[in-house]
């Protein structure tokens, strides 16, 4: 069951300008040198100080101009153990882990539907998720690598799939109707704006922090789809057979939509740790939940987390790998549902 939890409130409390960025840095798609299980369980539990200056956000304008906003945090519980994990193995290994239990969509009555018809293509080689009419969920790394905005960010679009049929212009007297051929092809529109966390630039432990890997991007027109709700992350014992699922863009997979649910191995209070197969390109993508709602029979998908990618980190000296997604906490809710709504009014409850 989705469980209510009384969110915090993010109270914007000054906004001032900052120079252009230059929009040089390249597109990576893999990170290193990242604080990973073994750091996190060494990081300080962020100060209210800490949390202030973390989810305080830069917005990038179509025009190439920036701001920075300054927020306060109201009612924020700051967990002792937030940075703990469940110790288990890991297996050093790559993307892929053993058999390919990806899936890709072909049928258009899937792909043009709920919920796989909320996955977009971000113009930087990235997917994401709609999560209202105007909005799109990422990964931060696919428009900052921590220094700069990546080259393809200055005019950033969103690919919203439509299906594509054999066949064009028009039909001769007597041919065979066009059939769709269960390729995707995307309806581009361009992005308004773009939020990013500060807490991405410089993170507590003085690296690129994971933990904020994430941003809103505000389309320049709405679409008419349905999109996905978001939902707080439940802990690992509290999801059915641990088990997450989401879709995205992979790049071994040119031209399609991949679907895979898998089970998560380890936990941190910002962070999932996993091995779910999967490619560069479905970086971004929302992960998601299927739970019933509270006193009632319904079920209901929320998203509660960003797959962030593959990464390396040194462990104990050596190099280990895992594929990692960043949990939507109660206090990255309030935010992302912030930038969505512009105020909180809409963000209490979660």
């Amino acid at each position: 069951t989705w469980h209510l939890k009384k969110i915090p409130q993010i109270v914007r409390e000054r906004t001032f300008s900052l120079d252009s960025p230059k929009f040089e840095a390249k597109t990576k798609l893999e990170l290193n040198s990242v604080c990973g299980i073994e750091c996190q369980r060494k990081l300080p539990v962020p100060s209210l100080s800490d949390l202030k200056n973390l989810l305080s956000y830069e917005t990038v304008f179509e025009n190439g101009t920036r701001t920075l906003t300054e927020v306060n945090v109201l009612g924020a519980v700051l967990d002792s153990a937030a940075n703990t994990t469940t110790r288990r193995p890991l297996r050093k290994k790559r993307q892929i882990y053993g058999t390919d239990s990806r899936f890709s969509i072909y049928d258009k009555r899937f792909m043009t539907n709920f919920p796989f018809n909320t996955a977009v293509k971000v113009s930087t080689g990235c997917s994401g998720i709609l999560v209202s009419p105007k909005h799109v969920l990422t990964a931060a790394h696919c428009l900052h690598n921590g220094k700069d905005y990546v080259k393809g960010s200055k005019r950033l679009r969103v690919g919203l799939m439509k299906t594509k049929s054999r066949g064009n212009g028009r039909k001769r007297k007597g041919a065979k109707r066009s059939t769709s051929d269960g390729t995707p092809s995307f309806q581009w529109t361009r992005v308004k704006s773009t939020h990013i966390p500060k807490g991405w630039f410089k993170g507590v432990s003085g690296d690129i922090a994971l933990d904020y890997d994430y941003a809103v991007l505000e389309l320049k027109r709405p679409h008419k789809r349905k999109y996905m709700e978001l939902g707080i992350s439940p802990t690992i014992k509290m999801m059915p057979g641990s088990m997450i699922h989401f879709s995205g863009f992979d790049n071994d997979r040119s031209g399609q939509l991949v679907y895979r649910f898998c089970s998560i191995s380890d936990e941190s209070n910002d962070l999932f740790y996993q091995y779910c197969d999967a490619e560069p390109g479905s970086t971004g993508s929302g992960i998601y939940l299927r739970l019933k709602e509270p006193n009632k029979k319904k079920w209901k998908r929320k998203i509660i987390a960003v797959y962030s990618g593959h990464q390396w980190v040194d462990i104990n000296g050596e190099q280990q790998d895992y594929n990692v997604a960043v949990r939507i906490t109660p206090l990255k809710y309030a935010q992302i549902c912030f930038w969505i709504h512009g105020n909180d009014e809409n963000c209490t409850q979660g």
